[in-house]
């Protein structure tokens, strides 16, 4: 058993980069490797802590991924909005939750156990296929880590995946359920459809009053005016300062020489290199290349296929060596270098692609270089405004009074509802946090301080509710034209509805579709063979979906994509599914495994959790994540 366990966890560097960026089966968390001043014990699990310190790396974690995924920065607000908080901490608990159940169980590791593992895996070798301390350290410098924490990390890694990769892997699918999914997935049917002519085929005759005032009785949710919210909101704009920040013409020579390179095209090329084991090898190698044979044939012959020797589109600094990197930028295009004894291998290299580097002249970039030293020094004056801010509230003084005393743009909006829309459909707040500030201000109480909204710039929003007028039903009378509108439209949907279903009786019937398609001004189309996952042109998922429930023959009815018609459809022919090749036996398998998988260790957790029992302190982790604060 313990070896079945053992057996099932490997491939380790990559989990523990995948655990640190947070996209693993959904379960991990970080525990017990970040230290800190605050130890307070946020949730328990079974015997195992979960600190404050653990939650605030793995909330700021889960905002790191996310922000990497948008392009942008994700402040610990909108994190808390999209759930990461919650996210976070239940990563934790599932980790510490497995944890407990490999102490009971005596599971461990030893060091040389765990040093073999390091000293083994592939990712920290070098050219010469020997462990590269320098490529142990680089990693170590990626993840953030000091060596005795990624230790730490790494056996509680391992042992979680002795008992997760045990479950895992033990995972067969039985044959016919891959059959069954294939003949669900790769059935093909051919349909005939039409749309109905909604203009041609339903007249919907003038409502009464009395039928107006029954559809606004029964719709009135409809029919009201939002709540509209008075705000005072005090905006402090990392993009507002930075046009009222100066900027020297010595600043800006000075940070551009500082930092010249960052406003330089860097040259790079695309390098692929062949490792030897002796320069013996690699000079003979360079014989055979210079008397005809290909580059990649070289390397083939050394054990090397092509996909191992391309280094990729790289900068100098990008490559280690200095030696290989010297050479690696002198030479010409596609020209193989001579043999070059590395640090780490006796390699030959060429270069397949130049991308040649421009240094920056200080002209042309003297703007860049401006609104960089701007943008830095309206953020610290943002920062102490920021605090002037906050003095001046605690002293007892409004919005109001602050902008002045401190010289900031008051935002006076007299009625705005939820979607920062004013009564008359304009945007209440122009910025692009607007709809942000907004549901702070309606977050807000009257007389009740909040804190500030972080702005994308880096600026902060201060928002004091000063008055609210709930919805209102608007009378009938006023919105009669709208009602009038909905009747229509509802009534013309429910004709529509009435006759499709009509039309497909009349298809189950023997009638054709060629025949109803001349009497409701449709076109009849014919689709090529499809499988449930392709939605043809003038379909809807909804018609494909029936159409697969249905047999050879019949016909269906569904909405049209903008839902002011009917599709009308029948199928035509039915083709079974043709026996799965090997190669997509084997993608069912893996994707069904996967799928399995997943389910078994969430179900395995899931137990452990409810076994050793969890509790969280509320309280404290609201007040740490900073959701007290938002409301």
């Amino acid at each position: 058993m313990m070896e079945a366990m053992r057996r099932g966890a490997r491939g380790w560097v990559g989990k523990i980069l995948f655990f640190f960026l947070i996209v693993s089966f959904g379960i991990w968390g970080i525990a017990d490797v970040f230290t800190g001043f605050n130890r307070t014990t946020l949730a328990k699990v079974g015997s195992t802590t979960i600190t404050a310190n653990e939650f605030q790396q793995g909330f700021q974690n889960e905002l790191n991924l996310i922000s990497q995924q948008a392009g942008r920065r994700i402040t610990p607000e909108q994190g808390r909005q999209f759930g990461l908080d919650t996210r976070a901490m239940s990563r934790l608990v599932g980790s510490a939750a497995i944890e407990t159940h490999a102490r009971e169980l005596n599971l461990a590791l030893s060091d040389d156990t765990l040093v073999a593992d390091i000293q083994n895996e592939p990712s920290f070798k070098g050219l010469d296929g020997k462990f590269s301390r320098l490529a142990f350290e680089s990693y170590l410098r990626q993840i953030g880590l000091s060596e005795a924490a990624f230790f730490k990390l790494k056996r509680k890694d391992e042992l979680r995946e002795q008992l997760t990769g045990a479950l895992a892997n033990a995972i067969v699918v039985p044959q016919p359920m891959i059959d069954v999914l294939h003949a669900y997935t790769d059935e093909a049917r051919t349909i005939e459809h039409i749309t109905i002519d909604a203009g041609k085929s339903v007249k919907i005759a003038e409502p009464e009053e009395t039928q107006l005032k029954e559809s606004y009785e029964a719709n009135k949710r409809q029919f009201v005016t939002p709540e509209y919210r008075k705000l005072a909101v005090l905006m402090l704009s990392v993009d507002d300062l930075k046009s009222k920040v100066t900027v020297t013409d010595d600043e800006i020579k000075s940070s551009f020489e500082q930092d010249k390179e960052s406003y330089s095209r860097i040259e790079r090329r695309r390098i692929q290199q062949i490792a030897f084991k002796d320069k013996a090898a690699a000079e003979a190698a360079k014989t055979k290349i210079a008397g005809g044979q290909s580059f990649t044939d070289a390397a083939a012959a050394a054990g090397a296929k092509e996909t191992d020797i391309n280094l990729g589109l790289v900068t100098k600094k990008d490559l280690i060596d200095p030696k290989i990197a010297d050479a690696a930028f002198k030479l010409e295009k596609d020209v193989v270098s001579e043999v070059i004894e590395g640090r780490f291998a006796t390699v030959l290299i060429r270069a397949t692609e130049i991308q040649a580097g421009k240094e920056a002249i200080l002209d042309e970039v003297k703007d860049r270089v401006r609104d960089k030293l701007a943008k830095a020094k309206a953020r610290l004056d943002a920062s102490k405004l920021h605090d002037g801010v906050d003095d001046n509230r605690a002293a007892g003084k409004t919005l109001k009074d602050i902008a002045g005393i401190l010289n900031i743009p008051l935002l006076e909006v007299a009625a705005a509802d939820k979607a920062n829309k004013t009564p008359d459909g304009k945007q209440a707040i122009d910025s692009p946090d607007g709809e942000k500030i907004m549901r702070a201000g309606f977050e807000a109480q009257i007389g009740v301080e909040r804190d500030p909204v972080e702005l994308t710039d880096g600026g902060f929003a201060w928002v004091e509710l000063l008055a609210n007028t709930p919805e209102t039903q608007k009378p009938f009378d006023i919105v009669k034209a709208e009602v009038k509108m909905l009747y229509m439209d509802t009534e013309r949907k429910k004709a529509m509805a009435e006759l499709s279903a009509k039309l497909a009786e009349r298809v189950k019937n023997g009638e054709t579709l060629a025949a109803i398609a001349l009497e409701v001004g449709g076109k009849l189309e014919t689709t090529p063979p499809v499988t449930r996952a392709v939605i043809p042109q003038g379909l809807t998922q909804a018609a494909v979906t029936q159409a697969f429930v249905l047999a050879k023959g019949a016909a269906g009815t569904t909405d049209t994509p903008d839902a002011k018609s009917r599709i009308l459809f029948k199928v035509v022919d039915v083709r079974p599914a043709a026996p799965a090749t090997k190669e997509q036996r084997e993608t069912l398998s893996n994707e069904l495994k996967s799928q399995i998988q997943g389910d078994l260790i969430s179900s395995y957790v899931t137990a452990l959790q409810d076994r050793l029992g969890v509790t969280i302190n509320q309280a404290e982790l609201k007040r740490i994540s900073g959701a007290d604060a938002a409301r």
